[in-house]
């Protein structure tokens, strides 16, 4: 156990013997803009590069083929197909992971959308939290920074989450204790999440980029710099009217069992309350009043 947040290792049994690690925890720095792919490919691609060179470019050695599903290696002749997706294609559904058979915590997904009310692109870059530890969250933030500069987002975060493969039915069911245990533990739904949640605001996280139109209804980055109290948290603004809120020095994923609540989490969640995305639909093993009460973890 961290200091800041619990080991998460749930294995998989196949034939009775081989174990493969399916769920774990790790780190995610994740976007939402809502514009079409087309209009923001280059700087995704861009974005990747960075991420890349931060991890090492042989580290992401498996895609997964959109139109078969099947996990393929990402070789030379891999990466030249991803681009051609990403360049020719009117939207782009892409997963770069480390391995196609286990959850290493590398991962990279992307879902160029074509706009439609509520719709939006979206882009998750993950980390193992051994690289969090390793670096130190000064450098993670940092590089959560320089993402968020090449993107024209409306909102986006970077924290704590479960890794877990969000193709797999029923996974999440054996994470439904944790998740209520530990509130800064995030269950990402980034698929469906990018179908509805528009210029809303997915929920609280150690980093909070505001875009607009949310940060100018909250009076920008001094207005709401004014409503935050919490000793641990810091509004700094950035280009292009936006703003990112940071929650201590570390990512927490707090213990309800030992009163460890978050209350710079649940303060920032109640001043940004009216701009939350809360219309998720159910996980496996989550009733839709456990839906409901995740969802409002930092607010009831």
């Amino acid at each position: 156990m961290n200091e800041h947040y619990p080991r998460v290792r749930l294995y998989s049994v196949i034939s009775g013997e081989q174990r493969s690690l399916y769920i774990r925890e790790s780190v995610s720095l994740t976007f939402y803009m809502k514009r079409p792919h087309q209009e923001i490919v280059q700087e995704v691609m861009r974005c990747l590069e960075v991420y890349l060179r931060a991890i090492g470019p042989q580290v992401l050695g498996w895609y997964a083929d959109p139109y078969s599903g099947d996990w393929e290696e990402l070789d030379d002749k891999g990466w030249a197909y991803i681009r051609r997706l990403m360049l020719e294609e009117p939207v782009a559904q892409i997963w770069l992971s480390e391995s196609p058979s286990e959850t290493t915590g590398y991962e990279f997904l992307y879902r160029g959308r074509l706009l439609k009310k509520n719709v939006t692109s979206a882009l998750s870059f993950i980390l193992p939290t051994e690289y969090l530890e390793a670096h130190g969250p000064g450098h993670v933030r940092e590089l959560a920074l320089e993402l968020a500069a090449k993107l024209p987002l409306s909102s986006g975060h970077g924290g704590l989450c479960f890794n877990y493969p969000e193709s797999v039915v029923g996974t999440t069911d054996a994470i439904r204790d944790m998740s209520f245990r530990h509130p800064g533990l995030d269950i990402p739904g980034f698929h469906f999440d990018s179908f509805s949640i528009g210029t809303r605001v997915k929920g609280v996280h150690w980093l909070n980029f505001l875009g607009q139109p949310v940060l100018g209804e909250l009076g920008g980055a001094a207005g709401l710099r004014a409503r935050l109290r919490s000793p641990g948290t810091t509004v700094q603004e950035l280009d292009g009217e936006r703003a990112v809120v940071t929650l201590g020095t570390w990512p927490e994923a707090g213990d309800t069992e030992q009163g460890r609540t978050l209350p710079e989490y649940r303060e920032l969640a109640h001043v940004l309350e009216p701009w939350l995305y809360m219309d998720r639909g159910n996980w496996g093993g989550f009733s839709d009043e456990d839906m409901r009460r995740w969802e409002r973890r930092f607010l009831d």
